[in-house]
């Protein structure tokens, strides 16, 4: 079974995210101490927050999405970040992850060592296969 994960802020405030796959608007807002009218303009301005919507058109935020808003809501009001530079920052967090160096795969080999293989198999097939006559 997971655990609840927990969220400090700058101010040392502890924040415990319950052990939960969907949390409603009300929940994040209490968890995260924000009216949640704040969470739905943060949903305009943020890419990275995009709670799905239910069958009844109730958002519904994932864990990754309370770690966002939690994010969010430091780099705001902790930090004294703008909207505009929250958004960079965040792009800026977001991006290595998504620009990886390529692995360095072995380069295939040249034709001629496959030729040169191939032949050399050949000569073992000749030996061992039994001479007719």
């Amino acid at each position: 079974m997971a655990t609840a994960k927990k969220a400090r802020t700058k101010k040392n405030v502890e924040i415990i995210i319950p052990d939960k796959l969907y949390f409603r608007i009300g929940e994040v807002a209490r968890l995260c101490q924000l009216p949640t009218y704040v969470l739905r303009f943060w949903e305009t301005e943020f890419p990275q927050l995009k709670p799905s919507k239910g069958s009844t058109g109730q958002r519904m935020y994932r864990r990754r999405d309370v770690e966002s808003v939690l994010m969010i809501k430091h780099l705001l009001y902790d930090e004294g970040f703008t909207i505009a530079g929250a958004r960079e920052r965040l792009k800026a967090e977001v991006r290595p992850a998504k620009s990886q160096n390529t692995l360095p795969f072995p380069k295939r080999p040249s034709t001629d060592r496959i030729k040169h293989v191939r032949q050399g198999l050949k000569e073992i097939l000749q030996i061992l296969s039994p001479r007719k006559g």
